[in-house]
């Protein structure tokens, strides 16, 4: 009993995100080093996870979207894609789902053909995610272009008695805009390789880090080696606070990555109406790419990635180069078609 009730009573205040010096401070008549080993061997048993540094003064302002959100952030960070990658590779040869909703033997009603005249058209139609690049550099005005008509505030929105709103071209729930953009730059004409945080309504860059290397994409963009091709990967993170502030529920999670997949979108459509080879992946190391751009984790955390390559002379696609055959495409709406 001298041992089990310490667990119990840490357990139970472990329901909560907390440093491990909370932990301890609400422990009254347990010894630190007791609380310490304790905490030790939860997270080696699995039982508990670590989310951050110990000092983190970030940790505690989670409690508010505990336990759905907190548990699915960080239970979800730095997960080993060598292993999920052997996975999707098994899955793939077996029977897939249909991909498609269908309901047999009811009428179909026929619509009018989309009108795909005008630029959005053409643009969205020409929208694909690129795994092959060309060797020329990016240059800094296509950078400012995808910078400032994606993350970049495009006015303020001020209401007597409230704090001023940012507004860009993609929504956010509230106009919170949680999200920051940081630029890896490997070969943009003019800007040295480097990370570096970009200023939205100043429409500034600064850099925040030094080491940035084709290869360093081998860690950060783990079992894709095709993007170490990229001129240039975006690091979209949320500063939490921004949202927490106004919504206490743990359903503004879902928010924040709303926020991101509009962004994102809208990335991939100014890198394609420039003529250039956009991507976006969720596969990639959380901690590593952190540390390059200098945020915490915690309080302001990595949560979508995506870049861009110049195209390689003669190619209108750049699908993996690594599956054999290439695949091709298809026009929808035959018969049996997937």
């Amino acid at each position: 009993m001298r041992v089990a009730l310490p667990l119990l009573q840490i357990l139970d205040r472990l329901g909560d995100p907390q440093s491990i010096r909370s932990l301890t401070s609400s422990l009254d008549g347990i010894p630190d080093t007791t609380v310490r080993a304790a905490v030790r061997a939860l997270v080696r048993e699995g039982l508990v996870d670590r989310i951050g540094r110990d000092d983190s003064p970030e940790l505690d302002k989670w409690t508010a979207w505990s336990p759905q959100a907190t548990h699915f952030h960080f239970s979800t960070r730095d997960v080993w894609f060598r292993r999920e990658a052997t996975v999707m590779r098994s899955l793939d040869a077996s029977h897939p789902p249909a991909p498609v909703k269908q309901y047999p033997g009811r009428p179909l009603i026929p619509l009018p053909a989309p009108d795909r005249s005008g630029v959005l058209s053409d643009t969205l139609l020409a929208r694909r995610t690129w795994r092959r690049f060309g060797r020329a550099p990016l240059s800094l005005q296509d950078l400012s272009t995808l910078l400032g008509l994606t993350w970049g505030v495009q006015s303020w929105m001020v209401n007597p008695g409230h704090a001023p709103m940012a507004l860009k071209t993609s929504p956010s729930g509230g106009a919170r805009h949680s999200v920051e953009a940081y630029v890896i730059a490997l070969r943009v004409s003019g800007l040295p390789r480097g990370a570096y945080h970009f200023n939205p309504d100043r429409h500034r860059l600064t850099r925040v880090g030094s080491h940035a290397t084709p290869s360093l994409l081998r860690t950060l963009l783990p079992v894709q080696p095709w993007y170490q091709g990229a001129s240039a990967v975006f690091v979209m993170t949320s500063v939490f606070e921004r949202v927490r502030a106004r919504y206490r529920h743990p359903r503004a999670y879902r928010g924040i990555l709303l926020e991101a997949g509009h962004l994102c979108q809208t990335f991939c459509l100014v890198a394609t109406s420039l003529g250039l080879a956009p991507f976006c992946t969720n596969a990639f190391a959380d901690s590593a790419i952190e540390r390059v751009i200098g945020v915490d984790g915690v309080g302001e955390s990595a949560i979508y990635v995506a870049g861009v390559g110049t195209r390689p002379p003669g190619l209108a696609w750049g699908p993996n180069p690594a599956r054999k055959p290439l695949p091709r495409l298809r026009a929808a709406g035959r018969a049996g078609a997937r």
